[in-house]
Parts: C-alpha cells; sequence; structure tokens
C-alpha cells in the first residue's frame, strides 16, 4: 500500500496520468465508436419499445456513472479527510463537472425514452427524484468549491456535502427496492436472467458502459491535471502578494 500513497505527489500524478492519458483515451474512444454504432444501427428493434429502446446505449451508461462519479469523490473525499493529500482532494472537485454532466445526460435521455412508454417527460418517480436530487448536489459542490477561497477550508466542506450526498447516490441505484411504486423499470443489468436485458442487446451494453467508464476515467485524470497546476499557480500568485 505504500507505493500507492506515491501518487499523492502532484508531480509523481502527473507524470504518469501523462503516460496513461492517451491509451485510456484511444480505448474510451475506441469502445464508444464500437459500442454505439453496434448498438444503433446492428440491433433489432424491440418488440414493445421500438426503437426507442437503443436509448439505453446512453442512459444506462451515464447513469451508472453519474453514482459511481458521486462514489469515487466520496473516497476522495474521504482520503483526504483522513491523509490530507491535495490530490485526492482536487480530483473529488475535478470528478464532479463530469458526474454532473452524466448525471444530465441520464435524466435527458431517460425523459426520450420514458415519453413514449409513459406517455410523459417526467414523473415524480423514486428513481427520477433521486436522481433530480443528486443532480442538485452535484450542482451545490461545484458551487461550494467555487465560492470558497482557501483551498483546505474548501476541501473540508465538500467533503462533508459528498458524505450527505452519498445517500442520494445510494437511493439513485436501488431506489426501485425500497419503493414498489413508481413507473422506472428494474435494473438493466442483473444477475437474473429474468430481469437482465435480452442478449442481443447485452454486449454493446457493456462495450458502451466501458467506453463511458474509460472516457470518465480519462476526464478526471486531465482534470485532475489542471486542478493540481492551478492551485499551484494560486499558491504563487499568494506567495508574491505576500512577498
Amino acid at each position: 500500500m505504500a507505493s500507492l500513497w506515491e501518487y499523492a505527489n502532484p508531480r509523481k500524478f502527473i507524470a504518469t496520468s501523462d503516460r496513461v492519458l492517451p491509451w485510456v483515451g484511444a480505448l474510451a474512444l475506441a469502445c464508444l465508436v464500437l459500442g454505439l454504432v453496434w448498438g444503433f444501427f446492428f440491433t433489432p428493434e424491440d418488440y414493445r419499445q421500438g426503437a426507442s429502446v437503443k436509448i439505453i446505449y446512453l442512459h444506462v451508461p451515464a447513469a451508472l456513472m453519474a453514482i459511481n462519479a458521486w462514489l469515487m469523490m466520496l473516497v476522495a473525499s474521504l482520503i483526504w479527510i483522513v491523509r490530507r493529500h491535495h490530490v485526492s482532494a482536487l480530483a473529488a472537485r475535478a470528478a464532479a463537472p463530469v458526474g454532473a454532466v452524466m448525471t444530465i445526460i441520464a435524466l435527458a435521455t431517460g425523459a426520450f425514452w420514458g415519453q413514449p412508454i409513459w406517455g410523459t417527460w417526467w414523473v415524480w418517480d423514486p428513481r427520477l427524484t433521486s436522481f433530480l436530487i443528486l443532480l442538485l448536489f452535484y450542482l451545490g459542490y461545484i458551487a461550494l468549491w467555487s465560492a470558497i477561497e482557501n483551498d483546505d477550508a474548501a476541501a473540508d466542506l465538500t467533503s462533508v456535502l459528498c458524505l450527505v450526498g452519498s445517500v442520494f447516490a445510494l437511493l439513485s441505484r436501488y431506489a426501485v427496492l425500497f419503493w414498489n411504486q413508481g413507473l422506472h423499470q428494474g435494473a438493466s443489468l442483473s444477475l437474473d436472467k429474468k430481469e437482465n436485458v435480452a442478449d442481443v442487446f447485452y454486449l454493446p451494453l457493456l462495450v458502451c458502459i466501458a467506453g463511458f467508464v474509460l472516457l470518465f476515467v480519462a476526464l478526471v485524470l486531465l482534470r485532475t491535471q489542471t486542478e493540481i497546476r492551478a492551485r499551484r499557480m494560486r499558491a504563487l500568485l499568494a506567495r508574491e502578494r505576500m512577498g
């Protein structure tokens, strides 16, 4: 485990991520192109939902990443609270806009998918409502970072907010298990063959999910580098003002 903490050093993190980023970015692009082309053009229409079922290749990966991005921020925030490693706090900050965009994509594609099935763009379904609240937490987290000038104080307060918001991240994932009411269907991916998505949609969906995961990793690495450099610049400017 000692070697893992080496990456808490900003220089080590930037050097390593510079080597990894091109490969992660290329794999993300390849998976997204393969998965989306396969899913949209080489899978059949659903016998009940028609062509609208193909929104699954955007909706499900985005929804998964919206939840898991917040959980990644939770882990990074806990590392900050316990170990006081600045890279972890900056990684959480870097992930927030990416997670917010994923949540917006999930909500928007869900509306387009649900409208022909439910006859409405929005219902106050438990999962939809918890996702909307999760988006508000993302926006609040981003705003709180921007509102506080002291980076350490901002990291402390946003870490607490991240802990609270994690409840809604988990609710977004398991809402349909907690409440039986609601129009939203069960999980598209399940160990239960009866609940799992049909095999013809399954493999391209997995490729799309891999693409979204790799895209998230690439964007977070890139944005964390930017946050490290911005923090260093603020520290230099503060030192100049004091001098």
